[in-house]
């Protein structure tokens, strides 16, 4: 089949009466209601279930390997390739479940804060709820069109499909494909609404470099004088918190792209963790569970409806999907200037790394690579004790191109805008986990706020003797004794113990990068790893 012809099929589907164009909220939320999809929640918040899968795929996830990344994507476990013959096969099985269903939903959107490098989106979906996820989760245009139909990329998600894997290639009844030929993403077998998102991240993440746009798995906020502030972290790193500051504005809270004009938002709307969620510790994140957004898989009271945030029997992945609208203190559009300050944030649960250190351009390449924070002890089966745990560029299962090509394009871009880069510890002091404590929040927001403000730009630095980086030798707020790891430790032989286990841990991860990166391996790197 074509492209022309998958296009023109998939067309013709979208032209059946019984296909809902670009439906509002308030009709979206009927439908689910009618369709029995969900239920209304005492905030008038959509909770809906996924059923057996609570979370991403990963190894379901595939690229077409075609004539635009044959030669381009780095393929390897996270980037499985797959032929566009058996791509077309299922793609025409896929429209043809569509087909039988008594009800389509579409909602023709984009993907780009910045109308310059804004791509159209086009969701089709076989659930209600899946479609007023896609119109919270992505930008929503002004009018229903879209700028190009030539231009689009479509999703087109069929969850109640499910593939054969001697028939279909697929690894199981799921399958997450995306063929950038032919402009299309489809998902089948899942109804995990997260795979439509973060399938057009890793869509942006392939498109955006070749117009010599950075692609970034990070939250974003500008302060009062514009000055732009970047946060990079994996989860439980604190970067939610730590990028919700009443004093500056959202940009946004996931994903942007870096142009030769400044930072702009990927999505127009937030995919918030709800587990244990409370007004107290996230006001803004629970102020926004209203009428119009998706609680997936948070557990509600029968009788009043009201969520309970701090029951994980269906998931620990529970989430909150709504505009970023919903949020107080956001810049709209979201677009703002150039980053003056990124900070790179890791739950060190081994309790060595400094809470703030000042990062060289080398030091930032090697850490954006790195990726680094730390599983804990009883977190998940089988962990007895910290484990150090790596992704790339703060996001390795959405990058389909090499991530030296990402790390390359930021520092390219730390030079041009003598951006300061720093390495923030909200983890463990004065002991790895279970010895010693967590890094006291208020210290935390403190060394950020130095850090945001340029304070820190000139201030007197200790080299650490291991990882070198450059400590500050005081931050307003700070006790001084609390900067250097070793001072908070009792044992300072324990210290440099488990500081070298650490050291090793980086430089054994990034063994990966030596051939293609040598000089970051050798100038951002430990110092001593031995």
């Amino acid at each position: 089949m074509s492209t022309v012809n998958m296009s023109i099929e998939l067309a013709n589907l979208l032209e059946s009466e019984k296909v809902n164009h670009q439906l509002s909220v308030s009709q979206l939320v009927e439908k689910i209601l009618e369709r029995q999809e969900g239920v209304l929640t005492s905030t008038g918040a959509i909770q809906v279930e996924t059923g057996k899968y609570t979370g991403r795929s990963p190894h379901d996830k595939f690229i077409v390997s075609d004539s635009l990344t044959s030669h381009t994507v780095e393929w390897g476990d996270v980037n499985q390739p797959f032929s566009s013959e058996r791509f077309d096969a299922l793609y025409k099985k896929v429209l043809e479940h569509l087909k039988e269903q008594n009800e389509l939903f579409v909602f023709n959107g984009y993907a780009g804060a910045d109308d310059k490098y804004q791509l159209p989106i086009q969701v089709v979906n076989e659930y209600a709820w899946h479609n007023l996820f896609a119109h919270q989760l992505f930008i929503r245009p002004e009018d229903t069109k879209l700028k190009s139909d030539a231009e689009s990329f479509s999703i087109v998600s069929a969850p109640t499909f499910k593939a054969v894997p001697d028939i279909d290639g697929t690894n199981s009844e799921t399958f997450i494909i995306i063929s950038f030929e032919r402009r299309v993403v489809l998902i089948g077998g899942t109804e995990y609404a997260g795979e439509m998102k973060k399938s057009i991240f890793s869509v942006m993440n392939f498109l955006l470099p070749q117009n010599n746009i950075l692609p970034m798995h990070c939250s974003a906020n500008v302060g009062k004088e514009g000055d732009v502030a970047l946060f990079f972290g994996l989860s439980g790193t604190g970067k939610t918190t730590l990028s919700a500051d009443a004093t500056r504005r959202l940009i946004g809270d996931d994903e942007h792209g870096w142009s030769s004009t400044g930072v702009f938002n990927i999505e127009g709307g937030c995919y918030a963790k709800c587990i244990q969620l409370s007004k107290e510790k996230e006001p803004q994140i629970f102020n926004a569970i209203r009428f119009g957004t998706v609680l997936e898989n948070v557990v509600i009271n029968s009788n009043t409806r009201i969520a309970d945030y701090n029951d994980n029997s269906l998931t620990e992945n529970t989430r909150a999907a709504y505009p970023i609208q919903a949020i107080d203190n956001t810049i709209l559009p979201s677009v703002a200037g150039h980053p003056t300050a990124i900070v790179f944030l890791t739950a060190d649960a081994f309790g060595v790394l400094p809470p703030i250190s000042k990062l060289t351009k080398e030091q930032a390449m090697y850490h954006f690579l790195s990726g680094y924070t730390s599983k804990l002890a009883g977190t998940e089966r089988g962990i007895t004790a910290p484990q150090a745990t790596f992704s790339t560029c703060f996001g390795e299962p959405f990058l389909p191109l090499p991530p030296t090509a990402y790390a390359k394009m930021l520092g390219k871009k730390i030079d041009e805008h003598n951006v300061n880069v720093y390495l923030v510890n909200t983890g463990w002091t004065g002991g790895e986990y279970g010895v010693g404590e967590r890094m006291k929040l208020v210290y935390t927001r403190a060394m950020v706020q130095a850090a945001l403000e340029g304070e820190l730009i000139s201030v007197d630095t200790v080299q650490d003797p291991i990882f070198g980086l450059e400590i500050p030798a005081h931050v307003p707020g700070v006790p001084d004794e609390v900067l250097q790891p070793v001072k908070a430790w009792k044992n300072a032989n324990l210290y440099e113990e488990k500081a070298h286990q650490l050291a090793q841990k980086f430089t054994k991860n990034f063994e990966r990068f030596a051939n293609v990166a040598p000089e970051i391996s050798q100038m951002g790197g430990p110092i001593i790893s031995k």
